[in-house]
Parts: C-alpha cells; sequence; structure tokens
C-alpha cells in the first residue's frame, strides 16, 4: 500500500486525506505497530486502531475527529496527541480516555475546543487554561505530560484539592427575552442553596459581571430629565 513509511516498531501514515485507517494498514502492520502516526488526514472515525493493540504512541493530530471519537482499549498506550481536532467535549473525552487508556502519561489537546488558550479563542486567559489543565489532571491523575507542559507537583496537589469543580459547563440555550442579550454579555454564578431557602437567614454571596455595549456611559442610564 503506498503512502505508509515503516521504521522498525513505527509506522507512519501522514497526510493521505483518508477518512478512515485503511484495513491493510491494520493487517500489515497492526501485530508490530507501537507508534503510529495518522496525522494531517481527514479522520472522523478511528474503526480500524482496534488492529494495533501493542500501540505506546498515538499521533491523530490535525484531523476531524470530534465528541464522537472512540479508542479500543489500548492498555500499553502512553502517548496520545489529538492537536487541532474538533473535540469539544472535554469531560466525555477524559472519562473514556480513563477507562482504555490506563497507561496514558502524555496528551496533547492543542487547538480543540476542549482546550482553551488563545489558539482557539482570542477569548481565553491563563485562568481558563490552569483551570482546564487542573480538571484533566484530575480525571487522569497518572499523566506526567499536558500539552507539552510537564506536570509540576503544585498542580497535582491542586487537582487532588479542587479538580472536581473545574469542570466548565456550558449555559443552557436562551429562550424568550434572554435570547436578546447575548451569553458574552451576561455571566454568573449560582447562588448557594441556602439562598433559595425561605427559613433561612444566613447571609449568602453571589457574584455576577455585567458587561454594558451600549453607546452612553452605564450611569447615565439611572439619571432621569429632572436630575440634570
Amino acid at each position: 500500500m503506498a503512502g505508509f513509511v515503516v521504521s522498525g516498531t513505527q509506522v507512519s501514515y501522514v497526510g493521505q486525506d483518508c477518512r478512515e485507517i485503511p484495513e491493510q494498514l491494520g493487517r500489515d502492520c497492526g501485530h508490530f505497530a507501537k507508534r503510529l502516526d495518522l496525522s494531517f488526514n481527514l479522520l472522523r472515525s478511528l474503526e480500524g486502531l482496534s488492529a494495533f493493540r501493542s500501540l505506546e504512541e498515538l499521533i491523530l493530530d490535525n484531523n476531524l475527529l470530534g465528541d464522537d471519537l472512540v479508542l479500543p482499549r489500548l492498555p500499553h498506550l502512553h502517548t496520545l496527541t489529538l492537536n487541532k481536532n474538533e473535540i469539544s467535549d472535554l469531560e466525555n473525552l477524559l472519562d473514556h480516555l480513563a477507562k482504555v487508556t490506563p497507561a496514558l502519561e502524555y496528551l496533547s489537546l492543542l487547538g480543540n475546543v476542549a482546550c482553551p488558550n488563545e489558539l482557539v479563542s482570542l477569548e481565553k486567559d491563563e485562568d481558563d487554561y490552569k483551570r482546564y489543565r487542573c480538571f484533566v489532571l484530575h480525571k487522569l491523575p497518572n499523566l506526567k505530560f499536558l500539552d507539552a507542559q510537564k506536570v509540576t507537583r503544585q498542580e497535582r496537589e491542586e487537582a487532588l484539592v479542587r479538580g472536581a469543580f473545574m469542570k466548565v459547563v456550558k449555559p443552557k440555550a436562551p429562550s424568550g427575552d434572554e435570547a436578546a442579550f447575548p451569553e458574552s454579555h451576561l455571566q454568573y454564578t449560582p447562588l448557594p442553596s441556602a439562598s433559595r431557602e425561605l427559613t433561612s437567614h444566613r447571609g449568602v454571596l453571589g457574584k455576577g459581571r455585567y458587561f454594558y455595549y451600549g453607546r452612553n456611559s452605564e450611569g447615565n442610564r439611572f439619571i432621569r430629565d429632572d436630575q440634570l
């Protein structure tokens, strides 16, 4: 089969515009390949990867893999790169990897919506990325490297304490009058449960941010004509 390169236990099938893993590649190389590079293709499915049971490294950068990504169980896989794909559901991916790649130590997700940094959106900042790393390490505590950065002891300790709370929840689509306000204009964190109990007199604190995009200053909106 043309297009693939073999060097010892390393197999490359790069830049072939394939939409699925060729069956012949699995038949010819699946029994000995320990490193498989399928980057720069058009993969939307990983069907056929089950032939590569001995993989230790899997490179899937620059493909079209999305949230329906399914890997077979790869007990020896320690390195997985999924840079520049179309993955947006981080928790679903991490739960899946925890089940099928128990030996995973190196993971890279740069260039996916699931990885919040300025490569994906200018609205993301360093704090967003730190929360993302904390959540990933909570789900995959055995990682040594994440996105080409070594996992520090401080990150690992923080993930044990706070990782479960770093999940990013997508707000529900607005309906009715709420649709008039874009999601980016109004952001909030839910009030504590105590605020919903009528018999409770404890003080509670909520946090909100409102962004005004009108022509006039925010203060002028609350001044009547007879006060000028």
